[in-house]
C-alpha cells in the first residue's frame, strides 16, 4: 500500500494576534493553531511523524499531494450551522447534545423516565439548561445490548419526539432503524445520529438523503453485543478511524446525502479497549481532516470508571467534565452528554476564556 499521511492541528495559541501567516483558524472556530503533525501510515504501521510549522505548510502540501491538500483544506474550512427546522446551531463553538433514553437498559440511565410525558420534561429541563438539542433514543446499545423490534423502537420514541418538537426543541433521534427514523422526522425529529453509520439498514441511507436532514455517522466495530470482545485494529486505531468513517461519509454522498449534512462520532466505546479510546481522545483534532463538524459522545463511558477506580455509571460527572473540556480543547464541534447543565457551565467557562483571549488588549 501506498504510504498515506495524516494532518493533525497541533501547537494552539490563545490568540492569532501579531500572527500573521504563522497560524491558522480550526474549522471557522474559536481555536487558532501554530503547527500541523503529519504522520506518514504505510502498511498499517506509522512510519513517520514530522511537525511543520503554519508558515511553511504550503510548500509541504505541495509535496505531499492532492490527499494531504484535501485534509488541509477540510482543516482550515469553516462548518456552516445545523438547520433542524426553525432551529439553527452554530458550529463556531462547542455545543452540547442532551441525551434522552427511553430504553429499560441504557448502561447509565436506562428505565429511569417512565410515561414519554415525564421523559420529554426531563428533555426541556435539558434544552432549558442549554443544550443545543435532545438526541432520543429507544434502544440501547452499550456493550451486550440485544436488538429491539424496530416497531418497538418507534413506539417508545415517537411520542417524546413529538412533545419535545412541538415545543420548538430541536430533537434528534438515536436509531439504527430506518423505520425509526421515517417515525421521529415525521414526528419533528430534525437530525439522524446513527451508531451504525448506515450500515445497519439497507434502507437507512435513503430515508436520510430523502429528508435532507443532517446525519451522524459514528465509527463502531462490530455490533453491541459483540463489539466488546478483544477488538483489534491493523493499523494504529487513530488513523483507522479515519479511514473508515472517510469511507463511510463517501458513501452516504454517493447515496445522495449531501456532504454539508453529515458529521461524523469517532465512536469512544465502540469496538476499542480503553487504550484505544484514549487513542482516539488524544487524536481528535486528526478528524477536522475529514471536513465534517465532529460529534463526541464519552459521557459516563466506562473508560472513565477504568481510570478512576471503578467509578460506577452515575459517578462519572468529573470524568465526563473532563473529556468534555478536551473536546473543546481539540476543536470538536457537538458534545453529547448525560449531564446537561455541569456541561453546559464547564463550556460556558471555556467560551468565557476564549472570549477574553480572543479580545485584542
Amino acid at each position: 500500500m501506498p504510504v498515506r499521511h495524516y494532518l493533525r492541528p497541533v501547537a494552539f495559541v490563545d490568540a492569532p494576534f501579531l500572527l500573521d501567516g504563522e497560524v491558522a483558524r480550526l474549522a471557522g472556530g474559536m481555536l487558532f493553531f501554530s503547527a500541523v503533525e503529519i504522520a506518514a501510515v504505510e502498511n498499517g504501521r506509522r512510519t513517520g511523524l514530522d511537525l511543520v510549522p503554519v508558515g511553511q505548510i504550503e510548500a509541504v502540501i505541495d509535496r505531499l499531494g492532492p490527499t494531504a491538500r484535501k485534509a488541509w483544506t477540510n482543516i482550515v474550512a469553516p462548518r456552516a450551522p445545523l438547520q433542524l427546522g426553525a432551529r439553527t446551531i452554530r458550529l463556531d463553538q462547542p455545543q452540547v447534545m442532551g441525551i434522552l433514553n427511553v430504553t429499560p437498559d441504557s448502561f447509565s440511565d436506562g428505565g429511569r423516565f417512565g410515561a414519554p410525558e415525564a421523559a420529554a420534561d426531563v428533555g426541556f429541563a435539558m434544552a432549558t439548561a442549554g443544550a443545543a438539542l435532545i438526541d432520543v433514543g429507544g434502544e440501547s446499545t452499550r456493550p451486550g445490548a440485544k436488538p429491539v423490534w424496530e416497531q418497538d423502537e418507534a413506539a417508545r420514541i415517537e411520542p417524546v419526539v413529538r412533545r419535545l418538537a412541538g415545543s420548538g426543541t430541536a430533537v434528534s433521534i438515536d436509531t439504527r432503524k430506518a423505520l425509526v427514523m421515517e417515525t421521529a422526522l415525521a414526528a419533528g425529529a430534525g437530525l439522524v445520529n446513527d451508531v451504525s453509520a448506515l450500515t445497519f439498514d439497507p434502507d437507512a441511507a435513503k430515508v436520510v438523503a430523502r429528508a435532507s436532514c443532517p446525519i451522524v455517522l459514528m465509527h463502531h466495530l462490530g455490533t453491541p453485543e459483540t463489539m466488546q470482545d478483544s477488538p483489534h485494529y491493523e493499523s494504529p486505531v487513530q488513523y483507522a478511524v479515519y479511514d473508515w468513517l472517510e469511507a463511510r461519509i463517501e458513501a452516504a454522498i454517493a447515496a445522495g446525502i449531501a456532504r454539508e449534512q453529515i458529521l461524523v462520532d469517532p465512536g469512544i466505546g465502540f469496538g476499542k479497549t480503553v487504550q484505544h479510546n484514549l487513542a482516539v481522545l488524544n487524536h481528535l483534532a486528526l478528524y477536522h481532516g475529514l471536513g465534517c463538524p465532529i460529534v463526541l459522545g464519552a459521557s459516563r463511558k466506562r473508560m472513565i470508571g477504568a481510570l478512576s477506580g471503578e467509578a460506577p455509571a452515575d459517578q462519572r460527572l468529573p470524568g465526563s467534565l473532563a473529556l468534555a473540556l478536551k473536546a473543546a480543547d481539540q476543536g470538536v464541534q457537538i458534545v453529547r452528554v448525560h449531564d446537561v447543565p455541569e456541561t453546559v457551565q464547564a463550556l460556558r467557562l471555556w467560551r468565557g476564556l476564549r472570549d477574553a483571549a480572543l479580545t485584542p488588549g
